[in-house]
């Protein structure tokens, strides 16, 4: 890949400068914002980012903004192919390249022995207008199997609204999964599964696995730690990245685009998170070994 040097009427400094003041306005913790803003601007005074490629640029930024806490979501993204100006275009723009060669975000729907489904959603949990067609199609499919293992392995993150809607296969009954907090620790928003699914659902009682791994991420935990929570799932792999922030972007540049976690989800089971510990399984093992695992288990409790 070759990389796109900053044009001389946008450069490093002012891009910096820009980050420097999103972060400090939204990011979730204001004394880690005011410490984040303090530090990409020193840097970008003491010349640390000059002369760098927009790639080079987004390298950097992501590791110093990760230094203070480690959040995950706090990244400086460098897009090959230029993103629109408006608030989050430019991850929506990625992602829908990605829902269009994944068949919706439902890339394996498979009977194993034992009446055992496999269901994987991959890559993302792509937004929920986009993704509740194929979602609906694929988890009616897989209802009348006697125990469903669900794959997660290769997912990324996404849409908590989407979260919400599978979950609502997999429940009774409509069920509390999350709280959103916003910057100043008042309640943003609540997630709820839906009161009404298209399609049959898996429901609340037969076996139900939940496969993760060290690439897992943000919706994509949030998924698998919800079940497990409520005690619904048995997670089987690795323990996964540990994202759990909401995050906002911003395009500071054609090929740049600021992510900053707005908000922080508080489990009603837990009353935390999985940032940064990410969602530790139930069943450890290695990524590649956790379907045999789960197969395994999910054929030993029906017989």
């Amino acid at each position: 890949m070759t990389s796109t040097t900053l044009p001389p009427a946008l450069d490093s400094a002012v891009v910096v400068e820009s980050i420097a003041g999103l972060v400090c306005e939204n990011y979730v913790f204001p004394d880690v914002a005011r410490q984040l803003a303090a530090l990409l601007r020193r840097r970008s005074a003491d010349g640390s980012y000059r002369a760098r490629s927009a790639e080079e640029l987004a390298e950097a930024v992501t590791a110093d903004l990760r230094s203070v806490n480690g959040d995950l979501h706090l990244a400086l993204k460098y897009h090959d192919v230029p993103v629109p100006p408006e608030r989050g275009a430019a991850v929506l723009a990625a992602m829908r390249r990605d829902f269009d060669t994944s068949l919706g975000g439902v890339p394996r729907v498979e009977l194993l022995d034992g009446g055992v489904a496999v269901l994987e959603i991959a890559p993302k949990m792509f937004p929920l207008d986009w993704a509740a067609q194929p979602l609906a199609a694929a988890l009616s499919l897989v209802a009348p199997a006697r125990a469903l293992i669900l794959d997660l392995r290769r997912n990324t993150g996404g849409d908590p609204d989407t979260v919400a809607f599978v979950c609502g296969y997999l429940l009774d009954r409509r069920t509390h999964l999350n709280t959103m907090l916003s910057r100043q620790g008042e309640v943003a928003e609540q997630s709820w599964t839906p009161p009404f699914v298209p399609g049959a659902r898996f429901g609340g009682s037969k076996p139900l696995y939940v496969l993760t791994s060290g690439n897992t991420f943000s919706a994509g935990e949030e998924l698998a730690y919800d079940l497990q929570q409520l005690g619904r799932a048995e997670v089987v792999g690795e323990a996964t990245r540990g994202g759990a922030h909401p995050r906002e972007g911003w395009t500071v540049h054609p090929h740049l685009e600021v992510s900053v976690p707005v908000a922080r989800g508080v489990n009603p089971v837990s009353g935390t998170n999985w940032e940064g510990t990410g969602v530790r399984p139930d069943v450890p093992c290695g990524a590649e070994e956790a379907l045999e695992r789960a197969l395994a288990l999910a054929v030993a409790r029906m017989t």
